[in-house]
């Protein structure tokens, strides 16, 4: 989910503005270390289209993995990666990455899809790298209008679109020959926990299993805009559906339980930060909505994880999918105070016992070869 800054009352509650101009300190550096010409350019580039985010992540990628957290400082031996862009049959040009074993057979393939402030270039690319480790060949694109791929940053014009996208990405990997005979399991991370179960809806067979991660199954109250709020958006957003007018609270703040490494969400640069756009945040809304009402739908097998903390995306909706989903091969875990970025913001060995878990599953049913229906 993005940091969008909340703070300015309280900023303005301090009195600063009674300081002389002259008085006032200096700006502090936002990354210390960086060079202050690479600062400059990174935070004055306009994100809004596919070319310059492909810039400024170029010039800041060697930052981004210089930076102190446990996805980025563990190491890895035989993973290899590729990067590539491709144009889909609407034309979008995709970027994609991979992960796999280097030296030794895959045991299955994991089509991984990100969250809403998130990209396949950060966070994500520590997390595949362990999921790599264990023996997994680990497949994942970047949304239209996220990351590295072309369109409007952070618009999401049809939810629908985006997932029939991100199915017919997979469909590619999963039709290679060399991938064919082997498992494929689904792994969605909050809006990609909604991606991973609309693409579950289409293709019901499909899948050997899904591994969602606090799933977008439902925004908590504690986010969504009051009803009066809703409808004047839905009204606004049929006349100005990219504007980003919806109100945001700081959801780094709730996602990201340690304070250094809500901060070291800054370092994703081309991460999409600033308030949702009317048509994103509705079709987001309008998704969950429906997602909730279909739960019992899902019959493939399942494992979820969730921090019984959190505060962005509502941990009781995933004991509802638990206990309602028709398939008998499910698993819930619920970690004890965590919050929502269970895979980025937690306590190292919390970041860690959330991968074991997602592992061992993996390992459980990639030997078993558990049928998706």
């Amino acid at each position: 989910m993005p940091h969008v800054n909340a703070k300015v009352s309280a900023v303005a509650a301090t009195g600063m503005s009674a300081v002389p101009a002259a008085a006032a300190p200096p700006s502090p550096r936002r990354w210390e270390g960086v060079d202050p010409a690479l600062e400059r350019m990174v935070l004055r580039a306009c994100l809004d289209q596919a070319p310059e985010r492909r810039r400024v992540r170029e010039a800041f990628k060697d930052v981004q993995l210089s930076i102190d957290h446990c996805l980025f400082k563990a190491q890895y031996s035989d993973i290899g990666t590729k990067e590539s862009y491709e144009r889909n049959s609407r034309g979008v040009e995709i970027f994609s990455k991979c992960w796999f074993p280097e030296n030794h057979r895959m045991k299955a393939i994991v089509c991984l899809c990100h969250g809403y402030g998130d990209t396949c270039t950060f966070f994500l690319d520590g997390i595949a790298r362990k999921i790599a480790s264990a023996g997994y060949g680990v497949f994942a694109l970047d949304y239209p209008g996220f990351g590295l791929s072309e369109g409007l940053h952070g618009y999401i014009p049809s939810f629908d679109t985006l997932v029939d996208d991100v199915a017919e990405h997979f469909a590619k990997i999963k039709g290679n020959p060399e991938y064919r005979d082997l498992p494929s399991f689904l792994f969605g991370q909050s809006m990609g926990g909604a991606v991973a179960l609309k693409i579950h809806f289409k293709q019901p067979k499909d899948w050997n299993g899904a591994i969602l991660v606090a799933p977008m199954c439902k925004i908590s109250d504690d986010v969504v805009p009051a009803w009066p709020v809703q409808q004047v958006l839905i009204f606004m957003a049929k006349l100005l559906p990219k504007e980003k007018l919806v109100p945001q609270k700081d959801l780094a703040e709730l996602a990201f339980r340690e304070k250094e490494k809500q901060e070291q969400c800054s370092y994703n640069v081309i991460a999409y930060k600033d308030k949702p756009r009317l048509r994103t945040a509705l079709e987001m809304l309008r998704t969950t909505q429906e997602i909730e009402s279909r739960l019992e739908e899902v019959s493939l097998p399942i494992i979820i994880l969730h921090g019984e903390a959190d505060l962005v995306t509502d941990p009781g909706v995933s004991k509802d999918l638990y206990e309602k989903a028709k398939t008998s091969d499910k698993t819930l875990r619920l970690y004890k105070d965590a919050y929502h970025a269970i895979l980025e913001g937690e306590p190292d060995e919390g970041i860690f016992k959330v991968l074991d878990d997602i592992i061992s599953w993996l390992d459980q049913h990639s030997a078993n070869e558990i049928p998706s229906s």
